[in-house]
C-alpha cells in the first residue's frame, strides 16, 4: 500500500482553529478566508463567492487534458451550545461545529498541501478543491446555491466525491455504498383551521385539534401499508401546537413533519398521501387545512462507476479489512446530492470512532449535532490519504 507524507499537525491546529471559530451557513468568513489564503499560498488559483463565502481552488497537472475531479468539503458550523469542555471548544456562544465539518475541511487542506508539495510531474488532469458553505441549512443549501452561481460552468467535472466522519465505525475505516445512498429530507407544516370557542361549549365550536390528532396517528399507516416494506420512507412529527388556555377551543392547530425517502418513488407516494390524509381528516370534523409542503435535500444518490473508480483508488491505500463495500444505506440528509445530480460522484463515510477523548467534558459515545461531540484527529489522516489516492489514481499519467 502507497502512503503519502501530511503535515498531520498542521491539519490538527486548522482543525482546532476553526473549530473554535464555528460559523453558520453563508457567514462562514473567517474560514473561508483562512482556506482562501492557505490555498493561494501554496499556488492554487482561488475563486472566491460562490454561495456568498464559497470558493474553488483550481490546479492544472500537464496540458490539463486528463480527467477533471472535483472534491468537496463542507464548512459551517450548526445553532448549537457547544459542552464538550475541550481546550478548543467554540468561542462563539450558540454555534458549535457538532457535525465534523471543521475535520472535512482539515482534511481537505491537508490533502491540498500535501499535492502542492509534491509537485507530481507524472500528473495530468484539473483538480478542483470545493469549499462548501451552508450544508446545514436545509432548503437549497450551500450546494445548490454553488450550482446557481455557476460552479460546474467555471470548473466542469467529470466525477466529483465527497466525505463525512461516521461516528460509532473504526477510525481508518471507509463505508461505500453505490446507488441511493442517502434519503432526502422534507419538511411539511399542516395548519388545521376550525371556529375558536369556550371549553364548555365544544359544539358551539370546530375543533382543529381533532383532525390534527386524527392525522398523527394515521401518518405511520402511510408506511405500513402504502410503502414497499423494501423501501426507505420516515415520517416524524417534530412539532405540534394548538391553543393557549386550557379552556379555549383554539382555531387553529400546527402540525410540523419531517418526511424522509431512500428512493425518489416513495418520496412523491407520500407527498401525495400526506396532503390526501391531512386533507380528509379536515373535511371529516368539519375543518380546512393549509399544507405547506417545503421540498429539501433529494435522494443522495451515487455514480456506480464513479464508486468503483473511488474504491479502486482507494484499494491502494487501504487494506482489504478497512473497506466496507456494502454500506447501509443512511436516512439522514446531505445535499451533495445535489451535485451528484449534475455531476456522477461518491459520497464516502470514513470512521470516527466512539468519540472517546482524553481532554474535556465528555458523556461517551454520541453522534453527530451533539454538545457532547467532536471530530476524531486521528480521522484526518484518513481522509487525506484518500484524496491523495484519488488524485494518484485520476491524474497519473502512464504516457510522461
Amino acid at each position: 500500500m502507497t502512503k503519502y507524507e501530511l503535515p498531520i499537525e498542521l491539519m490538527r491546529e486548522w482543525r482546532h482553529q476553526i473549530h473554535s471559530n464555528p460559523e453558520l451557513g453563508f457567514e462562514e468568513k473567517a474560514t473561508s478566508a483562512l482556506v482562501s489564503n492557505l490555498l493561494t499560498d501554496w499556488g492554487y488559483k482561488v475563486t472566491k463567492g460562490l454561495a456568498v463565502t464559497g470558493l474553488v481552488g483550481q490546479r492544472v497537472f500537464g496540458d490539463g487534458k486528463g480527467p477533471k475531479i472535483g472534491l468537496r468539503a463542507d464548512m459551517d458550523a450548526l445553532p448549537l451550545q457547544e459542552e464538550t469542555g475541550l481546550p478548543y471548544q467554540s468561542r462563539n456562544p450558540g454555534k458549535m461545529h457538532a457535525c465534523g465539518h471543521d475535520g472535512h475541511t482539515a482534511i481537505l487542506l491537508g490533502a491540498a498541501k500535501a499535492i502542492a508539495s509534491l509537485n507530481p510531474q507524472h500528473f495530468n488532469g484539473t483538480l478542483n478543491l470545493i469549499f462548501q458553505p451552508a450544508e446545514e441549512v436545509g432548503g437549497g443549501g450551500g450546494a445548490q446555491r454553488m450550482i446557481d452561481d455557476g460552479l460546474f460552468d467555471q470548473f466542469p467535472c467529470d466525477h466529483i466525491f465527497a466525505l463525512h466522519n461516521y461516528p460509532g465505525v473504526p477510525v481508518g475505516s471507509l463505508a461505500f455504498r453505490p446507488g441511493p445512498f442517502m434519503c432526502s429530507s422534507d419538511l411539511v407544516k399542516l395548519t388545521f383551521r376550525g371556529k375558536g370557542g369556550h371549553g364548555g361549549l365544544p359544539h358551539l365550536a370546530i375543533d382543529p385539534t381533532l383532525p390534527l390528532a386524527t392525522t398523527i396517528s394515521g401518518l405511520q399507516s402511510l408506511l405500513g401499508r402504502n410503502i414497499d416494506p423494501m423501501y426507505t420512507g420516515v415520517i416524524s412529527v417534530g412539532k405540534v401546537h394548538a391553543g393557549h388556555s386550557y379552556n379555549i377551543i383554539p382555531t387553529t392547530a400546527n402540525l410540523e413533519l419531517s418526511v424522509r425517502a431512500l428512493q425518489p418513488e416513495v418520496r412523491e407516494t407520500l407527498a401525495a398521501r400526506i396532503r390526501e390524509l391531512a386533507e380528509f381528516q379536515a373535511k371529516s370534523y368539519g375543518c380546512s387545512v393549509e399544507i405547506e409542503y417545503n421540498l429539501g435535500y433529494p435522494v443522495l444518490v451515487n455514480s456506480t462507476i464513479a464508486t468503483a473508480e473511488l474504491k479502486s483508488a482507494a484499494a491502494k491505500v487501504f487494506s482489504t479489512s478497512q473497506i466496507d463495500s456494502t454500506a447501509l444505506p443512511l436516512t439522514g440528509s446531505e445535499d451533495f446530492a445535489y451535485m451528484l445530480e449534475q455531476i456522477p460522484g461518491c459520497y464516502v463515510l470514513i470512521g470516527n470512532g466512539d468519540n472517546g477523548h482524553s481532554a474535556g467534558e465528555r458523556i461517551g459515545p454520541c453522534s453527530v449535532h451533539n454538545p457532547h461531540y467532536d471530530f476524531n484527529d486521528d480521522s484526518l489522516s484518513t481522509g487525506a490519504q484518500l484524496w491523495l489516492a484519488v488524485c494518484q489514481h485520476f491524474f497519473h499519467d502512464q504516457n510522461r
